[in-house]
């Protein structure tokens, strides 16, 4: 009998672990190409007991200070990591080319050199004098900031043993390689190979560090799977070209919530953290118009007023033209659908345009009962009562669904000087210098916004 081999090849994916015998160009669980790289053999055997690193003690007797958050200064920034950075913590913060990842992270090391301690800036996409410039037009010069341009990993840790920092930012991973792994800067075995090196010295040394990453063109961060999973904070810097607008998302937080945005505005002369950015999706009228309606949407935790507008006009064409910007089609086709089945608003006819206000992005289902009355109110040509929003998901059959965090977002209204609102049945407990108007269905909804531009009497009111 032939003796088995006691070693067998084996190639591994780097997006999603799934491993075959030989190599194969496609993945077989994630379908990615490209991603399939040898591992090394697997050897039969088993794996002694060794020396550890630190003896193991009771969780009651572990230290909290080395957990502690100390803020940037950027109160935005210390929104969306849950306090501020926490010593040993790795952070990845990810974006679109010009979306201004760069001109936020220098503001952060600004801030905490002058306020927290040496910070080091390591940029490998510009030079050491663009980034001088960058940084005197933001004012973001400060004695214990320092700069170097560095591409190589050997070199960056050697800078970091020069200058001792308590703060790194490392603008971007994917520019930086290591000489003792195989593979061009960018690569995933590089990518993979960078970011262990830089998380290992920041756990050792209780180094907070902050690597800039980049996006694919589908919006997903560039580079292995596996690198999201390594770090402790994963942060997507959000916004439209042509808005001022940003927002930092954070996907994972091992620190804190998991569900926080926090939003800046991006200027000429750098950026600036926006605590109340809601009149940023708001328009001004002197009288009603038709055709708009206010609603409510949650960003994480965070409640913010945003503005769909509607314009219907007549059609010329066989197929009437269905235009959007801000907001999801297969969401606004479907209210569309609804009100012109449920709601008896004839549109078949017609071109209807809808958008929102300051290039925000309403996707969540809450503002479909806004967007209704906005196409209703179009249609018809009656503007909507005046200090009124309108909350809820609208269903197929034109019922009008309940939307969570409800007194967060009727609490926000009531901020903002609205007087009254569209609410599903059943709201919960709402405060109390708002009015709030239930509607279970299109057709109540649309009753509650007439013609007379009144609320209708027969409406369930609360107060």
């Amino acid at each position: 009998m032939a003796k088995a081999k006691a070693t067998a090849p084996a190639f591994r994916c780097s997006e999603c672990g799934w491993t075959t015998a030989k190599w194969v160009g496609r993945c077989g669980e994630c379908q990615a190409w490209g991603t399939v790289e040898q591992a090394g053999t697997a050897k039969a055997g088993v794996t002694a007991a060794g020396p550890v690193t630190e003896a193991a003690r009771p969780i009651g007797s572990v230290a909290l200070e080395a957990a502690r958050s100390r803020p940037t200064g950027v109160g935005e920034f210390d929104r969306a990591l849950g306090g501020g950075l926490v010593q040993g913590a790795v952070i990845l913060l990810a974006g679109e080319p010009g979306v201004g990842k760069s001109t936020l992270l220098l503001d952060v090391t600004a801030r905490w050199a002058h306020e927290a301690g040496r910070a080091l800036y390591i940029t490998g996409e510009e030079s050491a004098a663009q980034v001088r410039l960058r940084a005197e037009r933001t004012g973001a010069v400060a004695d214990h900031l320092y700069l170097a341009a560095e591409t190589d990993l050997s070199a960056v840790l050697g800078h970091i043993d020069e200058v001792q920092p308590s703060l790194l930012v490392l603008d971007s991973v994917q520019t930086v390689s290591s000489p003792a792994v195989d593979g061009a800067a960018g690569g995933v075995t590089q990518v993979r190979e960078v970011a262990a090196s830089l998380i290992r010295v920041a756990k050792d040394r209780g180094l907070a560090t902050i690597l800039v990453g980049h996006v694919t063109k589908d919006g997903g961060i560039a580079g292995p799977r596996v690198l999201e999973h390594l770090v402790d904070v994963v942060l997507q810097f959000e916004g439209d070209r042509h808005s001022r607008l940003r927002l930092v998302r954070t996907v994972k937080n091992r620190f804190g919530p998991a569900d926080e945005v926090g939003c800046f505005d991006l200027t000429d002369t750098g950026i600036t953290s926006l605590a109340d950015p809601t009149g940023l999706f708001l328009s001004r009228h002197a009288t009603p118009v038709p055709g708009t309606c206010i609603t409510v949407t949650l960003e994480g935790r965070r409640p913010l007023l945003g503005e769909v507008q509607a314009l219907v006009a007549t059609s010329a064409l066989a197929s009437p033209r269905r235009a959007n910007s801000g907001l999801d089609s297969s969401r606004v086709a479907m209210v569309l659908a609804v009100l012109e089945r449920r709601g008896q608003v004839k549109l078949s006819n017609s071109d209807v345009y809808t958008s929102t206000v300051g290039g925000a992005k309403l996707s969540e289902p809450s503002t479909d009962l806004a967007l209704l009355l906005a196409v209703a109110s179009a249609a018809t040509g009656t503007p909507l009562p005046a200090g009124l929003t309108a909350l809820g998901e609208v269903g197929l059959a034109g019922e009008i669904r309940r939307v969570s965090g409800l007194n967060r977002r009727l609490a926000e209204a009531e901020r903002m000087g609205f007087t009254t609102a569209l609410v599903p049945a059943d709201p919960g407990p709402v405060p109390g210098g708002i009015r709030v108007v239930e509607v279970t269905d299109v057709g109540q909804a649309l009753a509650a916004t007439g013609r007379d531009a009144r609320l209708a009497a027969d409406s369930p009111q609360r107060t």
